[in-house]
């Protein structure tokens, strides 16, 4: 009898101990309604390259062999809870992750930026040079002073005979006026006769010293600087106001710039240029003359002064001209970020959630590696600068297994895709109308269900 009651007492402590262990693993077992509310639910299955093909079940995408991807409840819509526009994808924080992506926060900027553009180097038209003949004649001796060499001023460069009479009568009127005193009109008058045939002003201070005529006329650099052009040898025979030597002083040249239609209105606000060469900055001034537009390139023509003592710079070289202007109250992207087909600009908005919305902007001058952005977008607006042609890709997927007509869910008419749309669970839905699309907003279970009564959409 004591044995039997030990025995019940004995049950009835390993079912009361079994009762407890089991009301623990049912507590840990099942979800609370607060972590049930918050869990992912799985809406469908749909193929990333053809988000149009969609499924209930896991599997095997038909068209491309891709493993389909589950769509869950709370990735309905983009976390601001608007309608997403046609073209908007979705990109898994994985994905991000996989393909780089990268947003930056859109902001008004008022600073200074450069403007670069390239350059092409020209001599100044006030310090070029041009060495001609004052009379028919034989050239006799060259120097070895070669397009490209630095002559100094007064430096013999050829020599050359004439048998000109009037240049022979013009040197006896000289050495005629040497000797008249008090007549420097007439003196003056016979010297400037002789420059004029072709002799420097070093022969003719030597002709002064002796005495004598000559009939070798030697030719000087009138300057020092560097030969643009050599059309001179030894026995060439040539006429008067023959150009045997073209030089330039490029102590200073200019440096051409030429700016497209779409920065030049930034002139306005240029503060002040920079011109670089191989690493090396040199002094710059923009000069006082108006730019000149070019009808071949449409662009205008930008003319800055630079010092070039040490004649690095030549002509027709190519240099990086940095232009310092003054942005204010303007939003500035990467370039970058910026999708441009040619008859079309957009970008890429973050929505949340993964959303991303393509977005038509417009553009104004480029400042290096930003652009301005003059519609489009707004001030605390975050973008895609970094993995938006992959993102491009996606969302041109998604427009072309688009169907080209759908139905209005709320009056059942048949429309385009157009501009009355609104996404609802992951589904993007098009209407007739802004008032077909306000009843479904305010009520999308009612008609989607509808639909499907009916048919689908």
């Amino acid at each position: 009898m004591e044995n039997a009651g030990r025995t019940v007492a004995g049950l009835v402590l390993c079912l009361g101990a079994g009762f407890i262990a089991g009301g623990a693993w049912w507590s840990l077992s099942t979800p609370s309604p607060k972590a049930a509310a918050g869990a992912h639910r799985i809406l469908y299955y749909h193929d990333p390259m053809h988000p149009a093909y969609k499924s209930d079940k896991p599997g095997i995408a038909p068209d491309c062999g891709m493993q389909l991807e589950p769509v869950y409840s709370d990735q309905e819509g983009p976390a601001d809870g608007s309608m997403a526009p046609p073209g908007t994808v979705r990109i898994s924080a994985e994905k991000q992750q996989l393909i780089g992506v990268r947003v930056e926060e859109v902001r008004k900027v008022g600073r200074e930026e450069n403007l670069r553009i390239l350059g092409r180097v020209a001599a100044d038209e006030a310090r070029l040079y041009k060495v001609n003949a004052g009379a028919d004649g034989l050239i006799r001796e060259v120097s070895g002073a070669t397009t490209g060499s630095l002559v100094k001023k007064e430096e013999v460069l050829a020599s050359y005979f004439t048998n000109d009479s009037v240049t022979f009568r013009n040197q006896q009127n000289y050495l005629n006026a040497l000797n008249v005193t008090g007549d420097t009109a007439f003196s003056d008058f016979a010297r400037d006769t002789l420059k004029l045939a072709g002799l420097s002003d070093a022969q003719v201070q030597e002709m002064a010293r002796t005495k004598k005529l000559t009939s070798t006329y030697k030719l000087t650099s009138p300057v020092t600087g560097i030969i643009l052009t050599r059309n001179v040898s030894a026995g060439q025979r040539f006429d008067k106001g023959f150009e045997f030597y073209r030089i330039a002083d490029l102590t200073s040249v200019w440096v051409v710039a030429s700016v497209f239609e779409n920065d030049a209105r930034l002139l306005r606000s240029v503060s002040g240029a920079t011109v670089r060469y191989l690493g090396r900055t040199f002094p710059t001034r923009m000069s006082t003359v108006l730019p000149e537009f070019d009808p071949n390139t449409r662009a205008l023509k930008v003319r800055l002064e630079v010092a070039n003592a040490g004649y690095e710079l030549r002509p027709d070289m190519f240099v990086d001209v940095d232009f310092k202007v003054n942005v204010r109250s303007a939003i500035v992207a990467p370039v970058g970020a910026v999708m441009d087909t040619g008859l079309r600009k957009a970008v890429f908005v973050d929505r949340g959630n993964g959303f991303f919305e393509p977005r038509k902007v417009e553009t104004d001058a480029r400042l290096g590696d930003s652009v301005i952005i003059t519609s489009g977008l707004t001030p605390g607006e975050r973008i895609v600068v970094s993995g938006n042609f992959l993102i491009d890709s996606e969302s041109r997927f998604q427009l072309a297994a688009a169907p080209a007509g759908a139905t209005d869910p709320v009056c059942g008419m048949r429309v385009d895709p157009g501009r009355y749309h609104a996404v609802y669970n992951g589904t993007t839905y098009h209407f007739c109308s802004e008032s077909c699309r306000t009843k479904f907003v305010a009520n999308p279970a009612m008609y989607t269900m509808k639909q499907d009564e009916n048919g689908g959409r």
